[in-house]
């Protein structure tokens, strides 16, 4: 039985990027799109948080020295709006209702996010996808993600990474790593775990807020996660 039932699911831009390194992977997109639609369908509320790392980088570009980083943070939240659009028109395209809002307001393009319109298209079984960050620069969108997730009585974030939950080291450098299943919020943060960004994390933590790390690369999938039929990690408070 699943344990969750509104669920915020956090996506890095990277996961979009083609094998050419094209900012967009049209049959990625597909992919990602049929199955959040699973999800709906198996009876999950979603909402969606999309980073814009395949198009921009904000804090990569500030460092750079070139550029500050209030105004590169600005355009990584314009990056994430042309993420949150493709998802939403590819999501329409199969059969999903889906809509874009964006802290960032740009009405000609999509809707302005405000928490009780995002409340009330949930309530209608609309896919939300969530642009823009925060609005605000200096943060990540896994602090976009949890607050959006608080705001709209979330009961967990997946975080879909490229492995299979959370580990005691990089499985990838260390054969011997151990994955946990388990972890409470401050066991991650004594184990000093990279789950999310301090922030985001300490804001899940003040929030009550569980976590869900796994992979939504085959064999796994969105709807397999959420019903615990695949390889996770969840941190509970």
């Amino acid at each position: 039985m699943a344990q969750f039932r509104r669920i915020l699911v956090k996506l890095s831009g990277e996961a979009l990027m083609a094998p050419d390194g094209y900012w967009l992977d049209s049959e990625v997109l597909s992919r990602l799109s049929r199955d959040l639609a699973r999800a709906t369908k198996a009876g999950f509320e979603i909402a969606v948080v999309i980073g814009g790392g395949n198009i921009i980088r904000g804090a990569r570009m500030s460092a750079a020295g070139w550029i500050d980083r209030p105004t590169a943070d600005s355009m990584g939240m314009l990056g994430t709006v042309m993420n949150s659009l493709a998802i939403e028109t590819s999501l329409n395209a199969a059969g999903v209702p889906a809509r874009t809002m964006s802290a960032v307001s740009m009405p000609t393009i999509c809707e302005t996010y405000a928490r009780q319109p995002a409340l009330h298209h949930l309530d209608k079984g609309q896919v939300v996808v969530l642009a823009g960050g925060t609005g605000n620069p200096f943060f990540t969108t896994d602090t976009a993600a949890v607050l959006r997730a608080a705001e709209l009585k979330c009961d967990a974030v997946l975080k879909a990474t490229q492995v299979d939950g959370v580990y005691s080291a990089d499985p990838k450098k260390d054969p011997s790593a151990v994955r946990y299943e388990r972890l409470t919020h401050d066991e991650a943060i004594a184990k000093d775990l990279k789950v999310m960004d301090t922030a985001a994390f300490a804001l899940a933590r003040e929030s009550k807020l569980s976590i869900l790390v796994g992979s939504v690369h085959a064999p796994s999938s969105i709807t397999d996660l959420l019903l615990g039929k695949v390889p996770s990690t969840v941190v509970v408070p």
